[in-house]
């Protein structure tokens, strides 16, 4: 049976707004025509001219952060523990059967910048939808964020998951979520205002924490949600494997069964 593919990933890239200036990942890129040397040191008594074109080879040289580009968040990253006092797992550690499942995608492009989805809000989108969820789909959330990677406000972009929400996809065995914004909670800077009013800590970063009750991974900065209808494919995001790591790098993909 044919397939189609729907790529999920942002593309590593430097110059752009991806995240706060203290996490911009750096690319140094070493062209073939400034690395015959490093291939002839390789092979004493070799000439640059005996090369093909005078060339070496193409190599990247990366700082960055586990959390830059599209990447799966292990609950590691979130705390220290998971699921009501566990030693949390990290992205080494989690079951790769959490990483291919049935993708749902729950449209909130509607939400204004800043506002903490409620499970009120995901059960109308469901109903909307016409989705039962089961174990182990693989939700995503589409927001106003998607279309603005690499803008100047990017990061102030969105709507974000809030505790209540999570929990209510992870009651119901969902292990693995994922959202085109920054971040899977509100944008920091409009969390932070909300704060300065309340001064209530339980406000920051209160998706992510809902793993401390039941450990779950979540991706970020997905792309082409827009792109989904709201089920009927699966996706791939197995992370890459990091020791000990809060995070891994995935190429996220849809995949549709045609025909």
């Amino acid at each position: 049976m044919p397939r189609r593919y729907v790529d999920l990933s942002v593309p590593l890239e430097t110059g752009i707004v991806s995240d706060p200036p203290i996490m911009l990942p750096e690319i140094e890129y070493m062209t073939h025509d400034q690395t015959a040397e490093q291939v002839m040191a390789f092979f004493p008594g070799l000439q640059k001219e005996d090369l093909p074109g005078g060339e070496g080879w193409a190599v990247e040289r990366l700082r960055i952060a586990t959390h830059n580009g599209t990447h799966l968040d292990a609950p590691y990253h979130h705390h220290s523990t998971m699921s009501g006092g566990e030693r949390a797992i990290t992205i080494d550690e989690v079951p790769l059967e959490w990483c291919f499942n049935p993708g749902v995608k729950l449209d909130f492009r509607h939400f204004e910048d800043g506002h903490v989805v409620t499970a009120d809000d995901v059960v109308a989108e469901l109903r909307r939808i016409g989705h039962d969820l089961k174990p182990l789909d693989i939700v995503v959330v589409n927001t106003s964020a998607g279309d603005r990677y690499g803008h100047d406000d990017y990061l102030m972009k969105g709507c974000g998951m809030g505790r209540e929400a999570t929990l209510y996809l992870l009651e119901r065995g969902v292990r693995v979520t994922g959202t085109d914004a920054w971040s899977w909670d509100a944008p920091f800077a409009l969390t932070a205002q909300e704060y300065a009013r309340t001064h209530d800590p339980s406000i920051i970063w209160e998706g992510h924490r809902a793993s401390m009750d039941i450990g779950y991974c979540h991706m970020e900065k997905l792309t082409n949600l827009d792109q989904l209808p709201a089920d009927g494919f699966e996706i791939s995001c197995f992370p890459y494997k990091i020791k000990g790591a809060s995070a891994g790098f995935t190429r996220a993909v849809a995949i549709f069964e045609e025909g």
